[in-house]
């Protein structure tokens, strides 16, 4: 039987991140929740208490804010603390916003690419020390297909995922060596509160659908996964598409 993992998720408390830290703690690992709303961690906390049947108060939780990333370092302090370290540290928090939106708010754009990217890139950072410190383990993060190549819809937030891609692939190649194993997972459309009013195209998925299959990545270590699977295919089409095309098209 496989050990219970200690497991510190960022954006457990919504969409993809939620339908995750509940298979976690139904199978009964040890979840530390990470997350900017006080009253949302109190509510989740509750709910994976009831789930992983392990009483009430023994799931924990902590403030932290992509957005603020001064507190980056106490929120993995208190995960490590309470859990008694660090096995897995999975980020789904994010934020997105149409690229009509972005191109007319010049202060969403900025924030949008400071969350998405380098605040995201830094949270990673403190991670990856804590866990090569430990021995190793495993850093999953939802980045998207968004940065697999340049697109209208996507210009900005395509933008950001392409550079956390990148950046997590650098660490998979640098520190996979070291027991460190990093997996970068690329949804496509999920039906969540964040794609809520658009448009969902023949191939969206749902959170917990989606959870599964991350969930069954990172006990593999498998250092890329598509969400739902049938994006690697699309995605796998439209990086061969050459760039004239792709300027005539609207995906």
């Amino acid at each position: 039987m496989k050990a219970a993992a200690r497991v510190a998720i960022l954006g457990g408390t919504k969409g993809m991140g939620r339908a995750l830290a509940r298979q976690l703690a139904e199978r009964g690992d040890a979840v530390f929740l990470l997350g900017r709303d006080p009253e949302d961690l109190q509510r989740s906390a509750r709910d994976l208490d009831v789930r992983g049947g392990q009483g009430t108060g023994a799931v924990k939780h902590a403030v932290c804010d992509l957005e603020r990333p001064e507190g980056f370092a106490a929120a993995l302090d208190a995960a490590e603390a309470a859990l008694g370290g660090l096995d897995t540290v999975v980020v789904t928090a994010g934020l997105f916003a149409t690229q009509e939106a972005l191109e007319s708010d010049a202060a969403l754009a900025r924030r949008l690419l400071t969350v998405d990217f380098a605040n995201t890139v830094v949270f990673c950072e403190e991670a990856r020390k804590r866990l090569l410190a430990g021995g190793g383990g495993t850093l999953c993060v939802f980045s998207s297909v968004a940065g697999e190549r340049g697109r209208k819809p996507v210009v900005l937030y395509g933008a950001a995922k392409a550079g956390l891609s990148r950046y997590l692939e650098g660490l998979d190649h640098k520190f996979r060596g070291q027991g460190l194993k990093t997996i970068c997972v690329k949804p496509g459309f999920v039906r969540t509160s964040m794609t809520e009013g658009l448009k969902p195209p023949p191939f969206a998925g749902e959170p917990d659908a989606v959870a599964t299959r991350v969930l069954a990545a990172v006990d593999r270590g498998r250092p890329v996964v598509y969400a739902p699977g049938i994006w690697g295919l699309v995605m796998f089409a439209i990086r061969l598409l050459p760039r004239f095309v792709m300027r005539k098209i609207g995906f």
